[in-house]
Formats: C-alpha cells, sequence, structure tokens
C-alpha cells in the first residue's frame, strides 16, 4: 500500500495531535498513519443487541445498554477516597453506573437525561446491578459513527489507558483514518492467486479487519491478510536462499579421500543410524555442488549430532581444507574436543582447542599452526572470532547451538576467508517445524530423529515433596548399583539469593541424607570461579563423587554415561525445553536411566501440561509443539530471537495450516517466475522491493 497519505506523521490525524502522538510513538510505535492502518484488533465484541436492565444477568459477559442517566453524586469511601455513582434508568429498572478515576472530568461531562448507549460488564450487590468505568455515547453519535455490530479491541498497554487514549479514542481514530484514505489500497496479490484461493481483496479485508459487517466477513478478512503477511515473508525467505546459492559461490568439495573412507569403513564407534546417513548424505550433495553450503543440524539430545559434524569435517580435510567448531561456552567447547579427539585417535588429524582460559604461550602455537596449513580442525569458543585467529583456508565452519550466537558473531567467522565457508549450524533444541520454516526459511534443515541403537529411553516420572524418603531410597539403591546421580536446583537469575539460598540448603539436607563416607557429593553453581566449577566437574565425571547437586549451568553438554538418575528438584520453575535439555544429561549410557521430576502439591495449570508432557514423551519434537502453543513463538527464541517473530497480524502456533499454503504458492511462483518479471506480478514485486529495502527483521535471522 504505496499510498503517499500513509505515510503522514501520526499527530497529523484529526482527535491525535503532538501529545497523543507521542504516547502513540513510545507505547505502540504508531509512527505514521500506516502504521495505526496495520494494528490489527486483538479480539471482538459482538454488539448485535441491546439490553434492558431488567433482562440482566449476573455473568461476566460484557453487555450493551440504552438508557438516560438521572442523577449523579460524589461519594466519599475509605481514607481519602471517592467515587462518582450515576443513577441510570431504561422504562424497566435502574441500575448504577460508578467511576473511581477522572472523577472531575467525568461528572462535567456527562448529560442528565439524555439517551446514552452504554457498554461493559456488569456486578451485582444485594440485586442492584452496576457497571464500573462504563464506554458510553450519546445514542446520535452510536447511530451516526461508523462502527459495525462487531466491535474491534485494539492492543493497549496501561499508560496508554491511564492517559485516557482508550480503546474508544483508538477506535475514533480508526474511524478518522478510513474517512481520510478512501479505501485506496493497493491490491498486494495477483488476481490468479486471488480467485485461486478465493481470496477477498485488499480493500475489503482492511475494511472488515477493522470495521466488520459480520462474522463471516471478519473471518475473510483474516485470513487474507494472515495469507499475505506469511506469504511475502516466504517469498522473502526463499529468495534469500536462491539468490545465496546463484551468487554466493563455495568451496567445492568433489572428493571423498582416505580420511572420511577409512573413519566409515574401520574406525566407526557404533553402526550410524539411517536418519545419520541420510544427513550425512544431504550435506555431502551441498558440499559437493558450486554453492555455499548453509544448513541447520536439529537433532535431539544423544542423537549422535558430533558424529555426523566429524565426518564433514573428514572431507574438508580431504578436500584440502581446514574446519572450526565454535561452541558457546568454555565446558561444552572441551567436551566436543575431548569426544572429537577420542573419535580421531586412529587418524591421522590435528585438532585443537582454543578458550579464554588457553595460555598465552600455546595460543601462539595454535595461531602458527592455523596459518601454515598444519592445524586441520580447531574447536572453541568466541575466542575463534578474534582477529588474531587467522586459517590458512577455513573450508567449513560448525556451529552449535546457535541460538546463543548473535548475528555479527556469525558473520565474523564468514569473513575469515575470501571465499566464505561451509556453514552447518547445530541444534540440541528442536524447533518446531511451524518455527524453523520462518525463523531458518533460508537455511536447509537436515534433521537427525532417530537415536542410536541400544539407547533405552529414559523413565520420567513426577513425585511430590511428601514421597522424598521413597525418593532417595531410590537414589541409594541406583549408587549401590555403582550409578551416579544429578540433583538440580533451579536458577532464574544468578544472583538471586533466593535460588542461592535454595540450593545451599538442598545441598545440606543431601549432606545429612547422603552422609560421608558412604557418600561423596559434588556442587557446581553460578558464582564459583570456572577453575573450581572445572574441578568439581571432573571430580562427578571421573566417578570420585556419587551426587552432583547443582543448578542449570549442567543444562548443555555435560557427558557422563554413568549417572542414570537426574532428580531435577521444584520442575514447576523450569520451560519445558530445559526440562528436556537437562533429562538428556542421563541415558548416555546401556543402562536405564531416570528422570524424577520433584514439586510441592500447588501447581499452575501450565505447569502441570508440562510435567504431563515430559513423564508422556521423550521426544524433543513433540516436546517443543507442545512449548510453542504454551510459550509462543518469541519466548522460544530466547532474547537473541525475541524480536524476530513480531508478525503483526499471523500467529505461528494458530496459523500453520495458512503458513504452510503461503510457503506452497511462493515456492511455486518463484520456481515459475524467480525474478518476478511477468506483468502480473508488477504490484507483488514492488511491494517486495519495498519490504526488502526496509532491511526488516528477516534479512537479518541467519
Amino acid at each position: 500500500m504505496s499510498n503517499q497519505l500513509l505515510l503522514t506523521p501520526i499527530e497529523y490525524l484529526k482527535g491525535i495531535g503532538p501529545s497523543r502522538g507521542e504516547l502513540l510513538r513510545k507505547e505502540l510505535n504508531i509512527h505514521k498513519y500506516g502504521d495505526l492502518m496495520n494494528l490489527f484488533p486483538n479480539r471482538y465484541i459482538d454488539r448485535t443487541r441491546y439490553y434492558k436492565i431488567n433482562e440482566l444477568q449476573n455473568t461476566t459477559a460484557e453487555v450493551q445498554v440504552v438508557g438516560k442517566i438521572i442523577h449523579v453524586k460524589t461519594v466519599e469511601f475509605g481514607k481519602n477516597q471517592k467515587r462518582l455513582v450515576a443513577t441510570y434508568t431504561d422504562d424497566t429498572a435502574q441500575m448504577e453506573l460508578t467511576w473511581f478515576q477522572g472523577i472531575k472530568w467525568i461528572r462535567e461531562s456527562l448529560k442528565l437525561n439524555e439517551v446514552y448507549v452504554i457498554f461493559g460488564k456488569t456486578s451485582n450487590y444485594g440485586g442492584q446491578f452496576s457497571m464500573a468505568h462504563p464506554e458510553m455515547e450519546l445514542l446520535e453519535e452510536h447511530k451516526a459513527s461508523l462502527r459495525s455490530a462487531m466491535q474491534p479491541v485494539y492492543p493497549s498497554t496501561e499508560k496508554l489507558t491511564q492517559r485516557g487514549i482508550t480503546n474508544k479514542v483508538i477506535n475514533k481514530a480508526m474511524q478518522q483514518l478510513f474517512l481520510e484514505v478512501k479505501g485506496q489500497f493497493i491490491e498486494t496479490l495477483p488476481n490468479y492467486l486471488l480467485e485461486q484461493l478465493q481470496l477477498i481483496s485488499k480493500n475489503e479485508a482492511m475494511f472488515n479487519i477493522h470495521f466488520p459487517k459480520s462474522q463471516d466477513l471478519l473471518a475473510k478478512a483474516q485470513f487474507r491478510l494472515k495469507f499475505e503477511e506469511l506469504f511475502f515473508i516466504q517469498l522473502q525467505l526463499i529468495t534469500k536462499n536462491l539468490i545465496r546459492k546463484h551468487k554466493i559461490k563455495g568451496h567445492l568439495f568433489d572428493k571423498v579421500g582416505t580420511n572420511f573412507t577409512d573413519f566409515y569403513s574401520n574406525h566407526l564407534p557404533f553402526e550410524l543410524t539411517n536418519a545419520q546417513k541420510r544427513v550425512i548424505k544431504e550435506i555431502r550433495n551441498d558440499m559437493g555442488s558450486n554453492a555455499q553450503m548453509n544448513r541447520l543440524l536439529q537433532g535431539d539430545v544423544g542423537s549422535g549430532k558430533t558424529i555426523v559434524a566429524l565426518m564433514c569435517m573428514l572431507l574438508a580435510k580431504d578436500n584440502g581444507f581446514q574446519s572450526c567448531l565454535m561452541a558457546p561456552t568454555e565446558i561444552l567447547a572441551n567436551q566436543h574436543f575431548i569426544g572429537l579427539t577420542e573419535l580421531a585417535q586412529d587418524l591421522n588429524i590435528s585438532i585443537k582447542l582454543l578458550t579464554g582460559s588457553t595460555p598465552v604461550s600455546e595460543r601462539r602455537i595454535i595461531h602458527e599452526a592455523l596459518e601454515n596449513g598444519t592445524l586441520d580442525i580447531l574447536i572453541g569458543t568466541h575466542a575463534l572470532l578474534e582477529d588474531k585467529v587467522k586459517f590458512h583456508n577455513l573450508g567449513l565452519a560448525v556451529i552449535d547451538e546457535q541460538h546463543r550466537f548473535g548475528v555479527e558473531q556469525r558473520s565474523k567467522l564468514w569473513h575469515k576467508n575470501d571465499i566464505p565457508p561451509h556453514v552447518l549450524v547445530m541444534t540440541a533444541t528442536p524447533i518446531p517445524r511451524t518455527l524453523a520454516m520462518s525463523l531458518y526459511g533460508d537455511l536447509d534443515i537436515s534433521v537427525i530423529d532417530e537415536l542410536p541403537p541400544g539407547r533405552k529411553a529414559i523413565q520420567t516420572v513426577h513425585r511430590y515433596d511428601s514421597n522424598r524418603l521413597k525418593v532417595w531410597k531410590f537414589l541409594k539403591d541406583e549408587i549401590a548399583k555403582g550409578r551416579q546421580v544429578y540433583i538440580v536446583y533451579p536458577l532464574i537469575n544468578e544472583s538471586a539469593t533466593q535460588d542461592y539460598k535454595d540450593l545451599m540448603d538442598g545441598y545440606e539436607s543431601i549432606s545429612r541424607d547422603f552422609p560421608l563416607p558412604q557418600y561423596s557429593i559434588s556442587i557446581v553453581h553460578g558464582q564459583m570461579k570456572p577453575a573450581e566449577k572445572e574441578a568439581e566437574m571432573q571430580r562427578f565425571v571421573s566417578g570420585k563423587t556419587n551426587i552432583m547437586v547443582a543448578t542449570t549451568v549442567i543444562e548443555v553438554g555435560v557427558n557422563v554415561p554413568n549417572a542414570s538418575v537426574m532428580v531435577i528438584e521444584s520442575t514447576e520453575r523450569f520451560g519445558l525445553s530445559q526440562l528436556h535439555q537437562l533429562r538428556g544429561r542421563v541415558g548416555r549410557g546401556a543402562e536405564q536411566s531416570y528422570c524424577i521430576l520433584m514439586t510441592g502439591f500447588k501447581l499452575g495449570n501450565d505447569s502441570k501440561t508440562r510435567i504431563e508432557t515430559m513423564c508422556k514423551t521423550n521426544d524433543g519434537f513433540e516436546i517443543a509443539e507442545v512449548d510453542l502453543k504454551l510459550r509462543g513463538p518469541g519466548d522460544i527464541m530466547g532474547k537473541q530471537q525475541s524480536g524476530v517473530l513480531n508478525l503483526q497480524i499471523a500467529d505461528l502456533v494458530k496459523d500453520r495450516a495458512i503458513l504452510m499454503l503461503a510457503r506452497e504458492h511462493a515456492l511455486k511462483l518463484l520456481k515459475d517466475d524467480a525474478a518476478m518479471a511477468k506483468p502480473e506480478h508488477q504490484k507483488m514485486k514492488a511491494i517486495f522491493m519495498e519490504m526488502s529495502a526496509k532491511k526488516n527483521i528477516w534479512n537479518y535471522i541467519s
């Protein structure tokens, strides 16, 4: 909608002015007419029915009544508090209207014996109905307004309501806006698509989203606008992917040499699953084409992503290139280093580790080996991004747990070479398909969806605090069999004294119940120095301690095959994906493993759903879907990505089917006319170019 009028600053709209304009800017990010036009209602109120006072029921429904105010008084109550009370009547009975705020202004504006339409929730005290802070309109104005029977309720904030910018004010502004714009919206979708999908026009959709004439037209307007929003996002993502494949040439890994074949034939610690074989094939195809690879590898905890990453690095080595693996924490980088070194011990390959705590003398050796090409694989943390780190020829960059890295950090890796390396992004946090298609629509996606053979499914149970003695007895039995145990306490804020107290109290009572010398306990939390943390971890890894009491610092990547029980305290304080990650710390050996979720008796509905889900399934993708429904997309992606999904009207959870449809049609269109050069695509192309030029959030995602 490239209507010039829509670029007008919002304060010029009649009824808004400078101070309201400033508030709308700050609170709702509304700068121009067009921003207000795209402020879509959250819900609608059906105002087709007018009630008589004697028909009112004691329910929480919002109702609409026609009557007159015959009397107004101010009543004092409590300490220095007042309320305004008006007697409101129709030809059947009387009721009270009350206000607790803005009393002086409201008293002055009320007109006695004039017919008002009032609207709001009623309450009933001793047989007398009353309505607090009703929406009011003189009957004449009510009849004349552009309002429809379905009344929109717009997003708002506390500050706007306090400063008098109510839903009614936004509604009025919207009516004024439509009178000025006169429905001049440019059609953004090609005619054949409108016909094929039976979509209503842009004009009709915009009018009916704000002033729906009926339930049916409202549904059509919502479908049309949701489809359009998701369609343009998919066009952007798919185009970006196609351009990258055409434009950005990658290193050609065209030969499968001795390192890869020797490892595959002679040194695999176990038979690869079919999912691993499929994923390796997808990656080989990418690296064997002329384009630069940009692939997301999703695999649940323990599904064997590391071995896939190593085999890709061996391909790089076979083609004369170096590789690097970047992890978000030292613990995880260390673990990758140990894991890869073990896997590659019989191969002639040099692997080094670079983190913040690598001594200077060692760094020099690493830098030199990197630059002269004698170092094949470098594993590390953010330290890999330092300018001093220069590769001889980086061919493959593997990034683990990518949602923890910002965009600039990833682009630094890209620029370590004239030709960007192939990029393999790994995550053990399964991302629901819908979210992956929107967030990573320009990455190709591979999924390892089966666990290595011989892994037993972890048994998950929920126990209340009152069953603690039985739980402790079970732990003692497991320890007697030679197993180890994790007991994890929630940590919402690393410095929160409350959380620290929970952990220390827990540690003390566990020490009493599991006394020395029969039992020994490690403790790890965020307030320890890295070296202390590392030493405690090592005691547990090497089997010197039976129990590890910890906060969530052990969430990602700690690998102790002998640990068979995970006890999670105050389970209700954890999110679903965190619970799933924690559970993944056990079940890494051949023995049966257990996860025990401890809670008090008081549980909210969401907590119950999370606990039931954990007990029912070990499938990370199923868990991610439930998580998406509970938390919404912004939260799941964490801080870096939380702004990513501020969609204006579509909802990735509820509108999955529309997203699939939009993606299917975007793919079809680009296959048929990648440059959008056909006459019927011209308007759409102009809108598309405008969106791309705005560098909107989608351009930064991956």
